[in-house]
């Protein structure tokens, strides 16, 4: 009986699993790379920008969520946040302390800034690390 169910399920299911057809387009825009590296535990707390680059082309026209995971975890940042022309890279010129780790959202379910050209929020993502002591 367990299995006729199951089967039963899946063919109710399989109308909706065709029509997702998966394009690049179609996808959100995923954190590809960051600088400084998750979960580097020796960061040099002189570094003075922190950068974000996406799997995709994003919307660069003040389009950003740097979110707080907590006010203590959140860089203090100094200027402007801006893209690079690559049109992939967000970066926020910061301030370090040493010993301290940090812990930022980029987009969370609330705030989705990050959004790639096609207006698709990016896949949320925590990016943490920890500066060197001096």
């Amino acid at each position: 009986m367990k299995y006729l169910v199951f089967v039963l399920a899946f063919a109710c299911c399989l109308p909706v699993l065709a029509q997702q057809t998966v394009t690049m387009d179609a996808t959100p825009p995923v954190v590809v790379r960051t600088v400084p590296k998750a979960g580097d535990t020796a960061v040099d707390p002189g570094i003075q920008q922190i950068s974000v680059t996406f799997s995709k082309n994003m919307r660069t026209k003040n389009n950003w969520s740097w979110v707080m995971l907590s006010k203590e975890s959140f860089p203090n940042i100094t200027g402007a946040i801006s893209y690079k022309p690559d049109g992939r890279t967000c970066v926020a010129p910061v301030k370090l302390e040493p010993g301290k780790t940090y812990a930022i959202w980029l987009n969370t379910d609330k705030y989705m800034g990050f959004k790639d050209t096609g207006n698709h929020p990016a896949v949320p993502y925590l990016l943490v690390f920890s500066t060197k002591k001096k």
